[in-house]
């Protein structure tokens, strides 16, 4: 996935009004996990994504110790949020760029993330989104597509078709 792809499907997956926006919220959850992250996992996870985007892992060289609640607390601090509804806009925010880096990265690299994480569970809504799409094992990235693949329909699941009898 190419860096305006990945842009792209945060903005529309994080429902922001610009590119801007979407290139923030981006940095600011990428920077904020950086923090938590060991920097070979942080390095593993840059690798895989656009240049642009993977820079954003590598800045820290100390990791710190902090839960799910702090994470959204620094992401709030971050950027300027409608305090009416600040904390439910950071998660939902971080959630759609933790969405499309799992579309982005192979599964080895978010079970990597997940590991370094997992230290509560709380740290699951992270990748509540991710979750969702969940596919079988057969998958070569964590949302079930070849690796850099667009997004698929969302119409729905083709699970129940039959596959057309070849002619005789």
């Amino acid at each position: 996935m190419d860096y305006d792809a990945f842009i792209g499907e945060v903005q529309n997956r994080a429902q922001l009004s610009s590119r801007e926006d979407a290139v923030r919220a981006t940095r600011i959850t990428l920077e904020t996990l950086s923090r938590r992250i060991k920097p070979g996992a942080a390095e593993n996870l840059a690798a895989q994504l656009p240049e642009k985007i993977g820079r954003h892992l590598s800045k820290v060289g100390t990791v710190e110790t902090f839960e799910w609640n702090e994470f959204v607390g620094r992401v709030v601090e971050k950027r300027d949020y409608n305090p009416e509804d600040e904390r439910g806009d950071a998660v939902h925010h971080s959630r759609a760029v933790m969405d499309v880096v799992a579309e982005a990265v192979t599964v080895g690299v978010i079970e990597e993330l997940r590991d370094q994480i997992s230290s509560a569970d709380d740290w699951n809504e992270l990748f509540v989104l991710v979750d969702q799409d969940e596919k079988p094992s057969t998958r070569s990235n964590a949302r079930g597509r070849p690796n850099g693949c667009p997004v698929a329909s969302t119409g729905p699941p083709l699970s129940g078709l039959v596959p057309r009898q070849a002619a005789r």
